[in-house]
């Protein structure tokens, strides 16, 4: 009798096993088609969302318009983004988008059903709480969070049956100088990214109910970066249509893109019109603009001032002097770093296997080198650094030739190693790093830069048409090197042979900044406060905030082997709004640096949340919050949801981000691990049941 009932036992825990083993294998399948990972990410596009969790399907981009007015150094940029819901359902909408890194974001505006409704910043914990209140209680509202210092989220609440949402976002920020020209870069699409790191408690919950990948303990918030991905999607998915009106000042030698062919119409002396030859395009890499003064009328000195809530704010560019014979060279040891991921198949990886190629061409007699390459792993050609000579040059040459691009994107190990210096050598140490950026875990990889740099320098280069700018900048400024970007394999020997140039020798070191108001010293808050050594091409850009405007500034630092002083008169500056928000964003991207340089973290918190609100901008702990008082909801009618998908950036590959095992931010090994145990376990227990 017992043993007729230890068998029943068995018998129903095996067929209770061979349950479990089929709901894991179906899980893991289920989430192995979501998308692995490493290609967690984000891009512009609206998710629809439910209180409810109940699938309803997709919410069309009718329009995406950005408008851009230059004036001088500054943009102003306001992006509008119209959708549709084309259901019969009520529906809740998420909008995520990608602005510049250095954007001051300012403004949001919603329009539907006539109504307009106006952000106001608040705290962020009470801005969500505000909005979700009026979301549940059938109000019209709208939220604007900031996810990565360039990256946002929107959640636009109760959108009507049938009726557009048109969403307003502006926001300003400050061009960039290099070589004797300006550019632009506006990223349209923010490539999808890797996250690395183990499931956290409640990772499913995540899973389910933000993203497709699940929060880990090295990228806290995946489940809300991480949107469908469209893998083939055609031209009426978020198209875009750009505009520029460019008040430069002065005739310009040629205004052109390497992203996408436009149209120039010069309105009058100074003044243009650029705008889209195609009218639309998909949104799917960065729109690049670039322009040049004629030979002659570049700049020497450039000052923007603004009077705000009665404080005086400054923006100052300056022009370092050209150096006409650069030091004598010396020996350096030369740490070429590069990304060959999935995210990298396809333009990228070849675009960066030329610019290796002619980086090594670079190398000269007293150089050493060597060549790290990282996707799920990191290998090194060589264990230490090797003298450039003919033979590793040459077996250089092969290795880099074979680089393929395959796997995640373990972007910290390969920092830590390049970064780390076993053998002092004496020589000057630099570190170039050629990647993408599609990685999740950004903070990490500033700390691990600004506590292990060292002596050494680091310079990055954005590779594709969609990298991560917020990664290139923020390391290269913790590393003390540079940023560039290859947007095209036409600019790979020129974008290389300028940044060696760059590498030969800073054209500026140990710069201080003495302000002055009349014969007194000037009390100001300068940002940055420790200003970096400057290559050559670029300039000097500080900004400035004063009870009493400063009327001079003495710059002074190391040019070559002699000291430099430069003393600049400020009278005169031409008025421009918003100097005060690009100050402020600039105060707060220090104090964020601070804090990954080891600052306590409240002081910060309470130093950005201080300077965000007062300036009412969009930042880690504030939001911009807008409600429509009045309830547009029926009670009785329920809000439902659905989702978007988004675009890949341009020239990557579905099949090399996507068609591989999911990494370790979604649960699919996990299910795959339980449910091959369920299969051992029943076996052996069906053989003692038989």
């Amino acid at each position: 009798m017992l043993r007729a009932e230890s068998r029943a036992w068995l018998g129903l825990l095996g067929r209770a096993l061979w349950g479990g083993l089929s709901v894991s294998l179906l899980l893991a399948a289920l989430v192995m088609l979501v998308g692995p990972a490493e290609a967690a990410g984000e891009q512009a596009g609206l998710r629809i969302y439910a209180t409810d969790g109940a699938g309803l399907g997709n919410a069309p981009s009718l329009d995406t318009r950005i408008a851009i007015g230059i004036s001088g150094v500054i943009a102003r940029v306001r992006v509008e983004q119209r959708f549709y819901n084309p259901h019969k359902d009520w529906v809740e909408g998420v909008y995520v988008f990608p602005l510049p890194q250095n954007a001051a974001v300012d403004r949001l505006r919603m329009r539907y059903g006539g109504r307009l409704i106006e952000g106001e910043i608040q705290e962020r914990q009470q801005a969500r709480q505000n909005y979700e209140r009026a979301r549940d209680a059938g109000q019209g509202a709208g939220l604007l969070e900031q996810q990565r210092a360039n990256v946002f989220t929107t959640a636009v609440a109760n959108i009507p049956p049938g009726e557009a949402v048109a969403i307003e976002i502006e926001f300003q920020h400050d061009l960039a100088w290099q070589d004797g020209g300006f550019s632009l870069r506006l990223p349209l699409v923010v490539a999808p990214r890797y996250i690395p790191g183990a499931p956290m408690p409640g990772a499913l919950h995540g899973f389910s109910a933000h993203g497709w990948a699940g929060d880990t303990d090295q990228v806290p918030d995946a489940s809300q970066i991480t949107p469908p991905v469209a893998v083939s999607a055609n031209d009426s998915l978020n198209p875009v249509t750009i505009t520029v009106d460019l008040n430069a000042g002065l005739d310009l030698a040629e205004v052109v893109s390497a992203s996408h062919r436009i149209d120039v119409v010069r309105q009058s002396h100074g003044h243009y019109r650029i705008g889209l030859a195609r009218g639309k395009v998909p949104a799917e890499r960065d729109f690049v603009l670039s322009w040049r003064p004629l030979l002659g009328q570049q700049p020497s000195a450039a000052l923007f001032t603004e009077v705000w809530e009665g404080r005086h704010y400054g923006l100052l560019m300056l022009m370092p002097p050209q150096a006409t014979a650069l030091p004598q060279r010396v020996g350096r040891e030369l740490v070429l770093v590069v990304d060959t991921s999935g995210s990298m198949h396809g333009d990228s990886i070849e675009q960066a296997r030329a610019a290796l190629l002619r980086a090594l061409q670079q190398l000269g007699p007293g150089d050493r080198f060597n060549v790290i390459q990282f996707n799920t792993d990191v290998h090194a050609l060589f264990d230490r650094a090797r003298p450039a000579d003919q033979v590793h040059l040459q077996q250089a040459k092969r290795y880099v030739t074979g680089l393929r691009a395959d796997g995640g994107t373990e972007m910290l190990p390969a920092m830590r190693l390049a970064l780390r210096d076993p053998s002092p050598s004496g020589l000057l140490r630099q570190v170039v790093f050629l990647t993408d950026g599609a990685v999740g875990n950004e903070q990490a990889l500033f700390e691990a830069v600004a506590q292990e740099i060292g002596a050494s320098r680091l310079f990055t280069v954005g590779i594709g048409s969609a990298p991560n700018a917020l990664f290139m900048t923020r390391a290269a400024q913790a590393g003390r090197g540079t940023f560039t970007y290859i947007d095209s394999g036409a600019q790979v020997q020129g974008t290389i042979d300028r940044l060696f140039r760059q590498l030969s020798a800073p054209v500026l070191t140990d710069l201080r900044l003495h302000w002055r108001r009349g014969e007194d010293d000037a009390a100001v808050q300068q940002t940055p406060v420790q200003v970096a050594d400057l290559y050559a091409g670029e300039p000097l850009i500080v900004a400035v905030a004063a009870d009493g405007a400063p009327t001079q500034v003495d710059v002074a630092g190391g040019f070559g082997t002699v000291d430099w002083q430069q003393s600049v008169t400020l009278s005169g500056g031409a008025a421009l709004g918003g100097i005060h928000a690009l100050w402020a964003r600039r105060m707060i991207d220090d104090w964020l640096a601070r804090h990954a340089s080891g600052e306590d973290g409240e002081v910060v918190r309470q130093s950005v949340l201080q300077l965000a609100l007062e300036h009412r901008l969009v930042s880690r702990y504030t939001s911009l919050v807008a409600i429509e008082h009045t309830p547009v909801r029926p009670a009785d009618a329920p809000l439902k949801s659905g989702a978007l998908p988004v675009r890949l950036p341009a020239g990557w590959s579905a099949s090399a981000v996507f068609g591989r095992l999911p990494g370790t931010a979604t649960p699919a090994p996990l299910f795959l691990m339980l449910g091959l145990a369920c299969l051992a376990l029943a076996w052996v227990l069906r053989r003692r049941w038989i």
